[in-house]
């Protein structure tokens, strides 16, 4: 599914390898890009298959739909940009995906207010320099929106030991792609 508008993005891997999904531009939109979503992957590789994923920063859905494709099993995406939640869940029809919902939601009150069930990897990719990646990290923790041994990926401006993490996370994996900081964090209580 190519709309004219918009840029696009790729699947790398899993059942939707290699298909290409537009979505709508939007200031502070920035999708993971492809290599740096293929190292994610290859750690999370045993993970995903048949996994709960949760996605507050949806943006392009980049993320989402990638796990979907490798076999997470159930989804929920946020984003606020109606534009954003209905490009992607016109891409959900078109590959007939029933296991996923996507929400039109500030993420901050949603985590906060939505009822929480634990989800075991969650992507953490929010729009930069709005100060949104710390109180997502305590709200997943205080809210019960994690499983006990939950992976929880960060991309940040900063270093991922400059973070307020919670104390039950522990970095499992970094990288630094030009100016953007990602790592893989393990819950373990």
């Amino acid at each position: 599914m190519v709309h004219s508008k918009g840029s696009q993005l790729r699947i790398i891997g899993g059942d939707w390898r290699s298909r290409r999904f537009s979505f709508p531009e939007a200031p502070g939109l920035r999708p993971t890009p492809d290599r740096v979503r293929e190292t994610l992957f290859n750690w999370l590789m045993p993970y995903v298959p048949g996994a709960r994923v949760l996605d507050p920063f949806l943006g392009s859905g980049a993320l989402l739909l990638e796990a979907l494709s490798r076999g997470a099993s159930q989804a929920l995406g946020l984003d606020l940009n109606p534009a954003a939640v209905s490009s992607l869940r016109s891409h959900l029809a078109w590959l007939k995906c029933d296991n996923t919902q996507v929400v039109q939601s500030d993420a901050l009150h949603y985590l906060q207010h939505g009822d929480a069930s634990p989800f075991d990897v969650v992507f953490l990719d929010p729009p930069f320099q709005k100060g949104l990646l710390e109180p997502a990290c305590q709200l997943l923790e205080e809210r019960g929106w994690l499983a006990k041994d939950a992976w929880v990926y960060t991309e940040s401006e900063s270093q991922p030991s400059l973070l307020l993490i919670p104390a039950s996370w522990h970095l499992h994996r970094e990288k630094k792609a030009g100016s953007v900081h990602y790592a893989l964090w393990r819950r373990a209580e």
